[in-house]
């Protein structure tokens, strides 16, 4: 349950208000921006996925979508658990924990429903709300959905670098490499996907560090092969997705990580769902923020 500790100040980057809530015990931070019906965004960028994402990351960046979609809907956007200004905890993390900080932060901001969109890896957690919690979803935009067979090799290869590195150097060192950096999991995997949390919080960050090795590298191994089970979309089981009765659309991406059968997979188990068939070249801010506009109308 969240609590009501928000710190509301005016926020950098756009108009809007940022503020913090405490969910299921750890720290979530969060923007409001734009007025209209309430649109959660889930964020792209993995265990870096932070509200800054959707102005500073690949194609979300240059298609401009929170200025237009602020327009006409009252925008929650946040830093995922683990990630940015948010907190954290040494557990085996899944995608249930992830749908816990978007439930939590609607009852925080007393919503009762909601659009739900997610960029990236947010399409998972937006899927599985949405087989987790359909009476308060209106509608999901799943955007450039990752998945594919490279996506999750590169998941899996991440992770057993960081747990390499954790076995020989110790997680002492694994801390002390994360708050000398500033780089993030994807770039330099040895920080783990604690990275942000051992930087933000000295106190997480000694407890860290006294972990016993074994139960972490348990941890992990346990979280990666939970989240990155398969080869497509990872999240909700299939059959929650066929019987999911909730309008989506689907806008796919074209990459290793965003391969376009990860959205053909959605747009498979999806009942009715709508697909935007578009080369992500010819995805413009013209075309893309008008296309997702219409779309939350109808709904």
């Amino acid at each position: 349950m969240a609590t009501t500790d928000t710190k509301a100040a005016s926020a950098p980057g756009g108009a809007g208000t940022t503020g913090t809530a405490e969910i299921a015990g750890l720290r979530t931070r969060y923007r409001v921006t734009g007025e209209g019906p309430a649109l959660l965004m889930f964020s792209p960028g993995g265990f870096d996925s932070t509200l800054e994402s959707w102005r500073t990351v690949g194609v979300y960046k240059r298609l401009n979508l929170l200025d237009h979609l602020s327009r006409s809907y009252t925008c929650v956007t946040f830093d995922r658990r683990e990630s940015g200004q948010s907190g954290g905890r040494v557990e085996r993390i899944s995608w249930a924990h992830y749908v816990a900080q978007g439930v939590g932060l609607l009852d925080h901001l007393g919503i009762d429903r909601a659009h739900l969109m997610g960029g990236c890896v947010g399409c998972s957690t937006v899927a599985a709300f949405g087989a987790a919690h359909p009476d308060r979803v209106r509608s999901m935009v799943l955007y450039s959905p990752a998945g594919g067979v490279r996506y999750r090799m590169k998941q899996h290869a991440r992770f057993q670098e960081h747990l390499a590195y954790a076995r020989t150097e110790g997680l002492g060192a694994v801390a002390a490499l994360a708050r000398g950096s500033s780089a993030g999991f994807t770039a330099d995997p040895r920080v783990g996907p604690w990275v942000s949390v051992l930087r933000t919080d000295e106190a997480f960050a000694e407890r860290y560090a006294g972990l016993d090795p074994e139960r972490y590298a348990t941890t992990v191994a346990g979280l990666v092969r939970h989240l990155f089970d398969r080869d497509t979309v990872p999240g909700p089981e299939p059959e929650d997705l066929l019987t999911l009765d909730v309008p989506a659309l689907i806008v796919p991406g074209q990459d290793a990580s965003h391969a376009p059968s990860a959205a053909r997979y959605l747009q498979e188990c999806l009942p009715s769902p709508e697909y935007w068939d578009v080369p992500v070249a010819e995805q413009t801010e013209e075309t893309a923020p008008a296309r997702i506009l219409r779309f939350l109308a109808r709904h």
